[in-house]
């Protein structure tokens, strides 16, 4: 008859496998959900300067009929050499550049560089979700300290304390060739 504890321990271990099963899956979507916001974007771009050509003045529908999204202005074109969104989280190593990361990445990086700049201490997940203007609810912040953990394991982060994030050493910012 088996004991108790070992009851536990093959329930926990269960749950454990389910927890990281869910957070793989959590970050192949948001992996997806990126590319499908790039795709979209592309066509945005591609749809106002088709606008723009057939436009009898050079100005016209595209000009007057087209609102930007506000979430344009905040989003950047990746760069033509970062990694696909669904490519490994390289180690760290001198020289390697942020564009071996995803842009997920590059951007918790950014963050995390401007408060090293500033002066200014580690970050929870919690804040850097408000940070990216993301609901604070459970499923955005563990996703995001999925990210996070991974990025401490691969040594581009460190957790001076626990679940508070900052630049691992001699990680510096994104024009340095870190």
């Amino acid at each position: 008859m088996p004991s108790v504890v070992g009851l536990l321990e093959q329930h926990e271990l269960a749950a454990r496998r389910r927890v990281d099963g869910l957070r793989e899956e959590a970050d192949r979507i948001q992996a997806e959900l990126a590319a499908a916001e790039l795709e979209w974007q592309e066509w945005v771009i591609a749809r106002r300067r088709v606008g723009t050509v057939l436009a009898p003045d050079g100005g016209g529908p595209a000009d007057t009929e087209i609102t930007p999204d506000p979430q344009d202005a905040d989003m950047k074109p990746a760069p033509r050499e970062a990694a696909k969104p669904k490519s490994q989280v390289p180690v760290w190593r001198q020289g390697l550049a942020w564009s071996a990361l995803s842009v997920d990445y590059q951007r918790i990086l950014k963050v995390l560089a401007d408060r090293v700049r500033l002066h200014q201490g580690p970050l929870t997940c919690q804040e850097m979700a408000a940070v990216f203007g993301m609901d604070v609810v459970p499923a955005r912040v563990e996703a995001l300290r999925s990210k996070m953990k991974r990025l401490v394991a691969r040594g581009w982060l460190a957790e001076p304390a626990p679940g508070r994030f900052t630049l691992a050493a001699g990680v510096s910012g994104p024009g340095a060739g870190s």
